[in-house]
This record gives C-alpha cells, structure tokens and sequence, in this order.
C-alpha cells in the first residue's frame, strides 16, 4: 500500500476557460505554493450542464494551452473536451483516480461554488476521490466563507480546506464584454491568449 505521504499532489481546476484569464491563473499557482501541489491540471469542460453557447473547445485549449505553457507545473487535460457526454466533475476525479492511484488529488474551485456545491451531480462521490481546496478573498464574506467550511467539513469530515488568494476583479464574462465592444483585455489575460482573442475574431459577438 502507497504511503499516504508519498503521493503525488495533484490540483485540479476545471471550468469553461472562455477565455482563461489571470484569476484562474493565480488561483493554481496559489493552491500549487499553499498546499505543496506537484502538478496542476486545468481541464477545459466540454459539455457543461449549466452552461450553453460556450466557445469551441479548441480554442479554449489553445488558449489554456498559451496561457501555461510557461509554467512546468501546469498541464493541460482535455479529456472533458474529448468526451461526447455531459461534463460532470464526480465523473471526471473518479476517472482520475483510476489513472492515477498513487495520486491524491484536489479539486479547486472559487469561493462562489463553495456554497453551491452541494447542488452539483453527486457531491458525496465527488469527495470519494478527491478533497476540495476553496478560493477566498480576506476582504470578500469570509466570516460567511469560513462558517461554510465549517459546516461542510461537519458533514464531510477533512474534506474542505481554504485557499488565501489575491484579488483580482476579473470575469471570463467581462472579457468577452470587453472584446465586444472594443476595450482593452490587457493585464486581465496572458499577452499570448490576448493576441490569440484578437487573431482568430473571437468574441466578436455580443455575449
């Protein structure tokens, strides 16, 4: 049996990444550096439930794919977007642990979907797999933030653990706005997803 100690760390964070942006960025490298995580993959969602009208998944990964080229802990993972049912994370961390048993594995989301999470498809198998490390802000809700760990860790005991990260105001929604209407998305993005918005047309249409 694989000492628990020895295992590999590894972060996930899923999401649309329509586009990705430096919010995401900074969170990854904040989970990677606070919980000593040796690898973080970033999995672009194919066919998300709650979402319609997302950009093609090929120019979400190249974007993702520019956007941590620089960074050897990061990887992308586009087995989301390869897949041809409905994106669904108990699905995805299951099958990640079965390709990876000597891993243990953390899911990280934002602060926002820490109070949802327990409307998502099959939170308890979700946590069968993985543990859950949730992004704050020490200025935004966090005595409300903290209560929720609380109370999930009560019902899932050492389940849910806090991330401390930066504040940055920024949107995947904003971004699209901004390219719409013909702002500046400079210093919200990488250079190279900025240059990759601007060469293929994306966003051009009101969002």
């Amino acid at each position: 049996m694989t000492d628990v100690m020895n295992k590999k760390k590894i972060g996930i964070v899923g999401g649309t990444f329509n586009p990705i942006h430096y919010g995401h960025l900074m969170i990854a490298e904040s989970a990677r550096e606070q919980y000593c995580l040796q690898e973080i993959r970033f999995l672009p969602s194919g066919h998300p439930p709650h979402k319609q009208h997302t950009m093609q998944a090929s120019h979400r990964c190249n974007m993702v794919s520019l956007a941590i080229a620089d960074n050897p802990f990061f990887i992308l993972d586009r087995r989301e977007v390869e897949s041809q049912g409905i994106s669904y994370t108990f699905l995805t961390v299951e099958n990640l642990e079965k390709e990876l048993p000597d891993a243990e594995l953390y899911f990280i989301l934002g602060g926002d979907s820490l109070f949802d999470f327990e409307s998502w498809r099959k939170p308890e198998a979700i946590l069968q797999h993985c543990s859950i490390l949730a992004a704050y802000r020490k200025q935004e809700r966090q005595e409300g933030f903290f209560q929720q760990i609380d109370l999930l860790n009560h019902k899932y005991p050492g389940k849910f653990f806090p991330l401390d990260t930066p504040s940055l105001e920024v949107s995947s929604q904003d971004i699209r706005k901004r390219v719409q209407s013909g702002r500046s998305i400079r210093y919200l993005v990488p250079r190279e997803v900025e240059d990759y918005i601007r060469a293929h047309h994306l966003y051009k249409e009101a969002p």
